[in-house]
């Protein structure tokens, strides 16, 4: 299967952020098109109000989504804020739409980022810490939400769930050492977990773009800059078993006490 990942700057208003993935995604031949985190609409400034933009998953946005996803043949992996019961801290959430514009999933991040100096739990709502999975051309989706990779559990919980590719769409903030994180979380989560990984992150002056696909022995097997732009590359079922087999990791799995056992 031919992923494609979108790596933009996405603004303030949803229209033209549909037109800007238009233009991008246009010709592009792939069966899974992921995008990334607050593709809808951005966080702005950390004083920018969320909850007034936010949007019913039957909303404007996704019915947009699904209209590329109908022309392009294409599922399409995004991500959005969504109204909450609270109207100033929606939810961040993901939505999976199919090629015949189908809403197949949706999943609200879990983990909020209230790290390096930020509170995201300040305008948003964190989702249930329950793993999401979703069947697209033969292959099983796991999908995280940029912060949510810095947390290996969760990872596991969705390949434990079923998932040989982690979806991960992101906003990933630039600064001292967050490249470096990046690159390296997304690699290791495929490694530990011999899963593809395909993340696609936001660029511009805000984030670090840097999106790449993994495959599951930890090799690039597409990756960008901080330009905008599509980067794209194959997932292959018979690499997946293949590098299962070579590194059985997985069948290798004991386990462990939820608490410490200490000896007198």
């Amino acid at each position: 299967m031919r992923v494609a990942l979108v790596q933009t700057a996405a603004g303030l208003d949803p229209a033209a952020n549909l037109d800007a993935i238009q233009r991008l995604v246009t010709g592009v031949d792939a069966e899974l098109v992921v995008l990334p985190e607050a593709v809808m609409h951005d966080f702005g400034t950390p004083t920018t109000p969320l909850g007034p933009v936010a949007q019913a998953v039957d909303g404007p946005f996704v019915a947009g989504l699904a209209d590329l996803a109908k022309q392009q043949g294409a599922t399409f992996v995004g991500g959005m804020f969504e109204i909450s019961d609270d109207p100033n801290r929606p939810f961040n959430t993901l939505v999976v739409v199919g090629p015949s514009g189908d809403l197949l999933a949706t999943y609200r991040k879990a983990h909020l980022y209230d790290s390096f100096g930020y509170r995201e739990s300040d305008r948003l709502l964190a989702g249930p810490a329950t793993p999401t999975v979703v069947d697209v051309g033969g292959f099983t989706l796991g999908l995280l939400t940029c912060y949510d990779l810095r947390f290996p559990e969760h990872s596991r919980a969705l390949v434990t769930a079923g998932a040989d590719v982690l979806v991960l769409p992101a906003a990933w903030v630039r600064g001292p050492l967050k490249e470096d994180h990046w690159s390296t979380l997304v690699r290791a989560r495929a490694i530990e977990n011999t899963t593809y990984v395909a993340a696609a992150a936001q660029t511009g002056k805000a984030y670090c773009g840097r999106s790449m696909l993994v495959d599951p022995l930890g090799v690039a097997v597409a990756a960008t800059g901080d330009a905008e732009g599509v980067v794209s590359g194959l997932i292959d079922r018979e690499h997946l078993a293949a590098s299962r087999e070579r590194n059985p990791a997985l069948r290798h799995r004991r386990p462990w006490p939820t608490s410490v056992v200490t000896e007198e």
